[in-house]
C-alpha cells in the first residue's frame, strides 16, 4: 500500500485556543477529485477521532478508506463532481503534529508538554490547509461526529466559509453521558502502569488501558438492538473459553476483545487523550455568549442537511434537532433526516445505503 499523504504546514506560531502555541506544526490530508478553475467545488471531511485521512482510496493509497463506500466516482459524495479533501486532526498521530510529534524546541516528543488542544485549534488547522489550496469557500463541509464539531467550530470561526453543510451523527455541544464515557475512557488509560504519566514506549504500552478505552467506546457506538440481534446470550464454545476465572464466556466478550486488540497500537495513547478532552471541552455556546442558539447563529450558510440516528446513545437524536433548529432560525434551508438504523452511532460507517441516499440527495440538488 502507498501513501497518498499530503502534508500543510501551519503559520508558525500556531496559537492554540486554551493557551500556548505550535512551531513547525503540520496537518496531514488527502484528496480525490480536480478542483475547478473557479475553485468553487471543494467538499471538505473533518473526521471523528480516530479515522486518517484516508477517507476512501485512490491511486497512491489503494487500500479502502474508512468511508469508501461514501466517496468515488457515481457514489453520494461524487468524486468526479467535487474536489474532495480529508483533514486528518491537528492532535491526531496519523500524520498532524501530536503529543507524539517531536518538539523542536527540545527534539523530544512533546507528550503532555502538547498545549491543551480544543477542536477549535483543530478546525483553524483544517481552514489553514483548506485555504493554502487557494480555496476561499467551500461548496460543502461535512462533520461526521467529533468531526462534525469541529465543522460547527470552523464555521463560526470562519462565517461564510462554507456554502453547505452536512451534520451527520454530532452535536452542538458534550452532554453529561458522553463527558462520563469518554472520562472513563481516559481514566482507563491513565490508570495503567505502562502509562507512566505519557512516558510510554513500545515495550511499556499501556495495552490493557487502551484495551478498556476501547471497548467502552465500541459499546456506546453500537445500540441495544444491534448487541441483541448480533449476539444475543451465545456462549463461547468449551474450547474457546478462557482457562481463568471470570474469564470470557460470552461471544460479545470475545468479539470487544477482538476489537480491542486491533485498535489498541493503531493508535497514540496521548493523542486519545488529548482528542477526548477537546470532544468534552467543545461547546458551541462559548461563541454565542452562552447562548447554543446565538452561536450556530454566527454561522453564515445557504443549506444544511442535519442527520441524526434514533438509536445514537452518544450523540442523541435531540442534538441532531438543536442543530437543524438552530440553523433554520437562522434562515438556513435545513432538511432534517432522522434514521432508524439499529447501528447506533456507527450507523455512518455501516448504513450506506440510508446515509447514502440522504447524502447524495442533498448534494445532487
Amino acid at each position: 500500500m502507498g501513501d497518498a499523504r499530503r502534508y500543510h504546514p501551519l503559520p508558525s506560531p500556531f496559537p492554540m485556543k486554551r493557551g500556548g502555541e505550535l512551531h513547525g506544526a503540520r496537518v496531514a490530508f488527502e484528496t480525490w477529485g480536480q478542483l475547478d478553475e473557479a475553485k468553487s467545488n471543494a467538499l471538505l471531511i473533518l473526521t471523528g477521532l480516530s479515522p486518517s485521512a484516508h477517507a476512501t482510496s485512490n491511486d497512491e493509497d489503494p487500500s479502502d478508506g474508512w468511508w469508501e463506500a461514501m466517496i468515488g466516482p457515481g457514489r453520494a459524495i461524487d468524486t468526479s463532481k467535487y474536489y474532495v479533501i480529508c483533514v486528518n486532526s491537528l492532535g491526531s498521530d496519523k500524520g498532524s503534529t501530536c503529543p507524539a510529534s517531536i518538539d523542536p524546541a527540545t527534539g523530544e516528543a512533546y507528550r503532555l508538554t502538547f498545549p491543551e488542544l480544543s477542536l477549535e485549534d483543530v478546525a483553524n488547522a483544517a481552514h489553514s490547509a483548506v485555504s493554502a489550496l487557494g480555496i476561499t469557500q467551500l461548496d460543502c463541509l461535512v462533520g461526521c461526529s467529533m468531526g462534525g464539531m469541529s465543522a460547527l467550530a470552523y464555521m463560526a470561526l470562519h462565517p461564510g466559509s462554507a456554502r453547505r453543510h452536512i451534520s451527520v451523527d454530532t452535536a452542538p455541544q458534550a452532554q453529561p453521558f458522553a463527558i462520563a464515557i469518554r472520562s472513563l475512557q481516559r481514566e482507563a488509560i491513565r490508570l495503567d502502569p505502562n502509562w507512566n504519566n505519557g512516558q510510554y514506549d513500545d515495550d511499556h504500552y499501556p495495552e490493557h488501558g487502551m484495551s478498556i478505552a476501547r471497548k467502552l467506546g465500541v459499546i456506546t457506538y453500537r445500540s441495544a438492538m444491534e448487541w441483541n440481534g448480533r449476539f444475543a446470550r451465545i456462549r463461547l464454545e468449551p474450547e474457546d473459553r478462557e482457562g481463568e476465572p471470570f474469564g470470557f464466556e460470552f461471544q460479545v466478550e470475545s468479539y470487544l476483545e477482538g476489537h480491542a486488540r486491533r485498535f489498541t497500537r493503531t493508535f497514540d495513547p496521548n493523542s486519545y487523550l488529548y482528542l477526548s478532552r477537546a470532544s468534552d471541552w467543545f461547546d458551541i455556546a462559548e461563541h454565542g455568549q452562552g447562548s447554543v442558539e446565538k452561536g450556530l447563529a454566527r454561522i453564515k450558510l445557504e443549506e444544511a442537511l442535519v442527520i441524526g440516528v434514533s438509536t445514537d446513545i452518544l450523540f442523541p437524536l435531540e442534538q441532531q434537532e438543536q442543530i437543524a433548529t438552530g440553523l433554520r432560525n437562522t434562515g438556513v434551508r435545513v432538511e432534517f433526516v432522522a434514521l432508524d438504523s439499529p447501528q447506533g452511532h456507527d450507523a455512518f460507517l455501516v448504513d450506506i445505503e440510508n446515509y447514502s441516499r440522504a447524502i447524495g440527495g442533498f448534494l445532487a440538488r
